[in-house]
């Protein structure tokens, strides 16, 4: 059961009915969203012949047949689960605009590294939008088909990103079409943006609707019957009445609406109708449906991500796991894992159960209702059926699976045989998953969630044995190595509960997981939650290390971060670039930091960073000033002061923020300070106006 507190989020509460499983539901759409790219990710792009001589009928997951990883960056992951944060930052409202939804792809999006194919203008649709916001012109102009041309604004990409916008209106189809036309609009145009209101429609009417041709009709009343994707529904749907070989039926669509009849890379048009075709010849079935939609080919896990997300939705839990009873586990492997590599680093390293709490509570804010907090808001709850949230056995042998207790209380069980380890990923799992990742379309960037001088806790309880055991944390040590910290371990008597605290102390590098160790024979332990609070206590100066990964725990938003002299050597050829740390748990702190500005126009520090547009900043400023800004999209300067300052000099800054106060030191001497409480929490970052920046020293403290 889903047992969680609430708390209001200073709308009133309206009790807008939502279906009574909308919680779990929300998770399901989210696993079959991830389910389905992962399946379909390692032959994306094959034609339908390829995939027949090569794989066969796609059945299950054949990552391991193409030698890639199953758990991958991938933008029909990232762009859905990144887009929709729009809601979040601009006040969870139901008329929410493509420019806010605009002006959330130019602060999360990192250029020509996070999210996008960054393919070039007039080739790659995305890229092609977001160039045109960078230089001013606001959604939906910037996806138009007056701007952009037909055949560049009619591409995939708004139906790739669509799930979330469906997910956040159970059962309201109106609401989920109008973010949904509104979200594809900043990049896309005409039969695009139909695709993607079909099927908006259908998964937000999935909530409340189990039938597939129901679903169909009231979609199709969203969009014009005279578009290409209405009128290709009408042709699968009357195929499909007259035959029940997908292959058959497959093979007409490739003739009337194929990729040779539309231009571009990826059009629209033919990889909807292969999702209805999918639908239609699948009968509710997860592991057919995906199967149909895979063998077909052409952008599959894109496609494959939209009908596992549609049939997560409406078939539960319970019609994923069905593929048991053919042995096929479809959630074991991939254990709720999920990178979304942005400029909110602390985001990147997550997991299915967190990214529906995020929808969730958005969709609850939307109906006017308390969002929820599962156990006093433990990053690890595991309170949706099943969800493991990336726990995996890392040492030894054990069993790992999500229980209820006797209590009504969710946990994961750990069945240990002798010392075993089971733990989660807070930040990139291992040198070779960095390394896979370099060059490659998507990277990954990512910032730790645990960080020195922070509080973990957890709850431990004992199954019917005595078992001893211990949380501890993973940790990257001065040339790569991995190391851990345990803590103290506690002797759990049969059936007893223990609630475990430690403060993180300074470590030689990155905490990158944090997990439960097992003391043998045998035993069980129960997680029952874990959760990580307060300002980080850091300081970074230039290491001897020999290894990469203190370094890749800054999530880079510069033009260019160089070795040199200093620790760290930023260059801004054009804009304003920032080198981020941290997470959006972190409210009352100082960020301080020696900086040497050369060539810049402006240069500092930052805190309270959510990205490259929302933060708050301690800058150095032409004519011998110093200036303490809020960035929010737009700039505004809170404060400024005069100060002397010169090129090629090093400067101590320091800001720091603490509840709506805001203060800004140069060489230990407060000169601005303003009110302000437009951001409440947030990472901190290093910032360059363009030019070059040496920074030889970063600390982090609390602040009381």
């Amino acid at each position: 059961m889903f047992h969680m507190e609430t708390r209001q989020r200073g709308s009133k509460i309206m009790n807008t009915p939502l279906p009574p499983d909308y919680a779990e539901r929300v998770y399901a759409g989210v696993l079959g969203k991830v389910i389905g790219v992962y399946l379909g990710r390692p032959f994306e792009g094959w034609p339908y012949e390829w995939i027949r001589k090569r794989l066969g009928d796609i059945e299950y997951y054949v990552h391991d047949r193409l030698d890639v990883p199953l758990i991958v960056t991938d933008d029909d992951i990232t762009g859905t689960f990144t887009f929709l944060r729009a809601l979040e930052d601009h006040g969870a409202g139901a008329d929410l605009s493509s420019r806010e939804i605009g002006e959330t792809w130019l602060n999360y999006l990192i250029r020509e590294r996070t999210v996008l194919w960054w393919g070039g203008l007039g080739n790659s649709t995305e890229h092609t939008a977001y160039l045109r916001l960078k230089s001013g012109i606001e959604a939906p102009e910037s996806g138009s088909m007056e701007l952009n041309g037909k055949v560049v604004a009619e591409q995939i990409g708004a139906q790739i990103f669509i799930d979330g916008w469906a997910m956040v209106a159970p059962g309201d189809p109106d609401l989920a079409v109008r973010l949904a036309t509104a979200a594809a609009r900043v990049s896309h145009d005409g039969e695009a943006v139909y695709g993607a209101c079909v099927l908006a429609a259908m998964e937000s009417m999935a909530f409340v609707e189990r039938d597939t041709d129901r679903l169909i009709d009231a979609a199709l009343g969203y969009i014009p019957a005279e578009s290409v994707v209405a009128r290709m529904i009408g042709d699968l749907r009357r195929w499909h009445a007259a035959d029940s070989d997908w292959h058959a039926n497959r093979a007409r669509l490739a003739e009337r609406y194929g990729y040779d009849k539309y231009g571009g890379n990826c059009h629209m048009v033919p990889n909807h109708g292969l999702i209805i075709l999918a639908l239609l010849h699948g009968d509710s079935d997860f592991a057919e449906t995906l199967k149909i939609v895979n063998t077909c080919g052409w952008d599959t896990d894109c496609n494959s991500g939209n009908v596992g997300c549609l049939l997560g939705i409406k078939e539960g839990l319970a019609g994923i796991e069905r593929g048991l009873e053919k042995g096929l586990d479809w959630r074991g492997p991939v254990a709720d894992r999920v990178y979304l590599p942005t400029a909110d680093g602390g985001r990147a390293i997550s997991d299915c159960g967190q990214e529906a709490l995020q929808i969730v509570n958005m969709g609850r804010r939307l109906a006017g209702r308390e969002t929820l907090a599962p156990k006093d808001g433990a990053q690890f709850h595991f309170a949706f059926p099943g969800s493991v949230q990336g726990f995996q056995v890392m040492e030894g042998e054990a069993e790992v699976r999500s229980v209820t207790l006797s209590s009504g209380e969710s946990a994961l069980r750990i069945e240990g045989k002798g010392e075993a380890r089971v733990s989660s990923p807070v930040f990139i799992p291992s040198l070779e998953t960095a390394k896979w990742f370099e060059g490659r379309v998507y990277p990954l960037m990512a910032s730790p969630r645990i960080f020195p001088g922070q509080t973990v806790e957890a709850t431990l309880s004992a199954g019917t044995e005595a078992v001893r055991a211990n949380v501890y944390l993973g940790y990257y040590g001065e040339n790569d190595e991995t190391a851990t910290f345990d803590d103290e371990v506690v002797e759990l008597g049969p059936g007893k509960s223990r609630h475990v605290s430690f403060t993180v102390p300074d470590l030689a590098g990155p905490v990158f997981s944090v997990g439960v160790r097992v003391q043998g024979p045998a035993g069980t332990v129960f997680l029952e939650s874990l959760k990580w609070s307060g300002a980080p206590t850091f300081r970074l100066e230039r290491p001897a290390h020999r290894g990469t990964m203190w370094r890749r725990a800054w999530v880079n938003g510069v033009d260019l971060l160089t070795k040199g002299t200093e620790m760290f050597r930023l260059v801004q050829n054009a804009g304003m670039g920032l080198l981020m740390q941290g997470t959006r748990d972190w409210r009352d702190y100082s960020v301080t930091a020696d900086v040497t500005p050369h060539l810049v126009e402006r240069a500092g520090v930052a805190a309270r960073v959510q990205g490259l547009t929302r933060f708050y900043g301690l800058l150095l400023a032409p004519r011998n000033r110093v200036q303490l800004v809020r960035m929010l999209h737009a700039e505004e300067v809170l404060a400024e002061a005069d100060v002397e300052w010169r090129l090629g000099e090093s400067y101590e800054l320091a800001l720091e923020v603490r509840g709506d106060r805001l203060a800004g030191k140069v060489d230990g001497a407060t000169l601005v300070e303003a009110t302000d409480d437009a951001l409440a929490c947030g990472a901190v970052g290093l910032v360059i106006e363009e030019g070059r920046l040496g920074v030889d020293r970063v600390e982090v403290r609390p602040v009381a």
